[in-house]
């Protein structure tokens, strides 16, 4: 049997494993059990109580998160030079030709 180290048996006894916690309260009890030297997740269960077998209770949707992914994206466009002010214009980050191809 491993043993149990000092960090996660101090984690364990500050949390009621009976409890359920509000969402508030869970951020709040996951900032101050996370003691590790790297950006950790959460994970979170939801219980909806649907049929997944009728597909008029599904559900789907989507989240945007306060501060994003932390990833950008960069969008290059491949034009001839008349064109370049046009995709600049619509939000390509970079603009070429065969020299950008090269490159």
């Amino acid at each position: 049997m491993a043993t149990i180290a000092k960090r996660v048996k101090a984690n364990n006894e500050s949390v009621d494993q009976n409890k359920i916690y509000t969402p508030e309260e869970g951020i709040e009890l996951a900032k101050k059990t996370a003691n590790t030297k790297f950006t950790g997740s959460i994970e979170v269960h939801v219980k909806t109580l649907i049929d997944a077998k009728k597909t008029d209770q599904s559900v789907r949707g989507t989240v945007s998160l306060p501060h994003g992914s932390g990833k950008t994206k960069k969008v290059a466009a491949f034009v001839t030079e008349a064109k370049e002010k046009e995709a600049k214009d619509a939000g390509a980050s970079v603009v070429g030709g065969e020299e950008l191809i090269k490159r």
